[in-house]
């Protein structure tokens, strides 16, 4: 117990792994840290009292980080290992009503009863998830061997029984008594900000324009796990969208850049992403947070990437600005979120956007690409570089939400020698109630990029 506790970092939150890393993913928090803190302060409170409280007070500071990773219609943000687990990332709120931890305001036991149950209605909803003889496959949405851990087993799954710890409640409890109550985004805004800049897990949670996502940068694995470029190192997570990860070792389709620059030295055969993070730190500027991490995927290129939430202004845009100071030709792409890519009506690859199919397709143009299907609509901008738009059509099972998705994505040649800035709009709007009307202005609507970016570029 006393080695746990060198883990924390503060406000409740914990490291998953050793000093020097920054890894803090659902294992801090609902698959383990916090959980079996929650587990130890109800079961041995009495023995161990001091602890115990203290443990209390950690998940009493830590829900109200946690509560901005849950979307108000019941999914959490993907985001880190082992999410084949699927509804044990909602097992924090189960290990904090069987604690017995009265919830701190603006939450209360409703609240976390409706993100609980919320959660696993999500997930009801994704009969894919279950093998034909009714036993939980490996995958997340559907079976997918390729976001698997290499320890993960057939009886992996099952960590989702962590969410049922209420269970264990008699019916008076108030986790029982209490009314379902919806999540605080969709009560006031004052409720919870619809920014929140996250010091420990360098984090900025977004929930923005019906779209609940976070932004990046610092985080990585401590040990070379499987596409932890894609677990760890995207500049954003989505609820709606989800992640992807590489399928393959060869060409841009197979690896996937969403949400993510991919960079690469050999014509386009072999691409490395943002994995290894330097001098990461979470900063504010006019009222505003952001985020600045350098990377340097080989020892004469360095990155540096400045990543800005939404504005009041542009609310369905974040922005990404990259320099690029690069000793060897390079080859570069940029994704914005991958996006269901097939057609409600046949299943079948998307077409042309055009005015007649004007909620659905595909386009691509000089600086920006764009793609609408039943799942929304996505795009993604250059509002500096001449870069040239293209809508990848992505490897099949790299997405943990959906099994066959396309990217809207930026390209570009960087000659050697050249210092590069890349100023990235990523827009992004889930479907909704009246979604189909909104998208297209919102869309035209591009965000501005800020003086002191604009200085910091000369």
């Amino acid at each position: 117990m006393d080695h746990l506790d060198t883990f924390h970092r503060g406000d409740g939150w914990s490291n998953d792994g050793p000093a020097g890393y920054t890894q803090m993913d659902y294992y801090s928090g609902s698959f383990a840290i916090q959980y079996l803190q929650l587990l130890y302060a109800k079961l041995a409170g009495d023995s161990d009292p001091k602890r115990a409280e203290e443990y209390r007070e950690r998940a009493r500071k830590y829900s109200l980080d946690f509560a901005h990773y849950m979307d108000p219609e019941g999914h959490a943000i993907p985001f880190g290992r082992s999410l084949t687990y699927r509804f044990a990332t909602v097992g924090f709120w189960s290990a904090l009503a069987f604690a017995d931890v009265e919830p701190p305001a603006p939450l209360s036991w409703g609240v976390i009863k409706g993100m609980l149950l919320r959660n696993l209605r999500w997930w009801s909803k994704h009969p894919d998830i279950f093998q034909s003889n009714g036993m939980l496959n490996i995958g997340y949405t559907y079976p997918n061997y390729y976001l698997a851990e290499n320890y993960n087993s057939p009886g992996s799954p099952y960590w989702c029984m962590l969410a049922f710890a209420p269970l264990a409640l008699p019916k008076e409890h108030p986790f029982w008594t209490s009314k379902e109550e919806p999540h605080p985004f969709k009560t006031s805004s004052s409720l919870l900000p619809e920014i929140k800049a996250l010091k420990y897990p360098l984090h900025i949670m977004v929930h923005k324009a019906g779209h609940t996502f976070l932004l990046s940068s610092g985080q990585k694995c401590h040990y070379p796990l499987k596409s932890t470029q894609a677990k760890y190192g995207h500049f954003a997570y989505s609820a709606s969208f989800g992640y992807s990860v590489p399928t393959g070792g060869y060409t841009i389709e197979q690896y996937v850049p969403e949400s993510a620059l991919a960079l690469s030295d050999d014509e386009g055969e072999i691409w490395k992403m943002r994995r290894d993070v330097e001098n990461a730190e979470l900063s504010t500027k006019d009222g505003s947070p952001y985020l600045y991490s350098e990377m340097r995927p080989w020892s004469d290129v360095k990155v540096r990437t400045w990543l800005l939430p939404p504005t009041d202004d542009a609310p369905s845009w974040h922005l990404r600005v990259h320099h690029i100071q690069s000793g060897r030709r390079l080859q570069s792409y940029e994704g914005a979120f991958a996006i269901k890519g097939t057609a409600k009506a046949t299943g079948r690859a998307l077409g042309a956007l055009s005015s007649a199919s004007h909620n659905e397709g595909t386009e691509a143009g000089q600086a920006s690409a764009l793609t609408v299907s039943e799942a929304g609509a996505v795009g993604i901008v250059d509002l500096r570089a001449p870069r040239s738009g293209k809508v990848l059509d992505v490897d099949a099972n790299s997405n943990l939400i959906e099994a066959r998705t396309v990217l809207p994505a930026l390209g570009m040649d960087i000659e050697a020698g050249k210092d590069v800035y890349f100023v990235t709009a990523v827009f992004a709007m889930p479907a909704s109630e009246g979604w189909t009307e909104r998208w297209r202005q919102a869309w035209e609507k591009k965000p501005v990029i800020p003086d002191w970016i604009k200085e910091a570029m000369k």
